[in-house]
């Protein structure tokens, strides 16, 4: 399964308005300038996660969108879904032969674990602390 940009920028709309939760709607222009993507791809992203209740609109002059739920009540997993569709790493799995069969079954649960055990409030929380190098290697 290949995460698209639907589901990569559904989620920095998402972590955004968690970000500001409790300081009122903000608007996609403002997520789209800070970072630097398409307000008008933004829009048509909105849609569906706003019909799915995982945001609402606010309309007028200082309109814009507020989470649907509490950010720690929305899983990563809950938008990939809405965006992106079921999670599987490949099509057909009950067409594979058994050995095979269990190795999508168990990289799917996987998959599905960490995004629904990770939650809006845990993206928007997270502080880089700058370690990138898990290891060190000297030649």
């Amino acid at each position: 399964m290949k995460i698209s940009t639907k589901g990569r920028y559904g989620l920095t709309i998402m972590i955004e308005l968690a970000r500001k939760h409790g300081e009122g709607p903000t608007s996609l222009k403002a997520i789209a300038q800070t970072h630097d993507l398409s307000e008008h791809y933004l829009e048509q992203l909105i849609a569906p996660l706003r019909n799915a209740g995982l945001v609402k609109s606010i309309r007028g002059a200082y309109g814009g969108y507020l989470l649907g739920r509490e950010p720690e009540q929305i899983t990563s997993g809950d938008i990939i879904r809405v965006l992106e569709g079921p999670i599987s790493p490949v099509e057909g799995i009950e067409d594979e032969e058994p050995a095979k069969r269990e190795l999508w079954i168990r990289i799917r649960d996987a998959v599905k674990n960490v995004l629904d055990n990770t939650t809006l409030q845990d993206l928007a929380s997270y502080k880089d602390d700058g370690n990138t190098d898990s290891y060190m290697f000297y030649i």
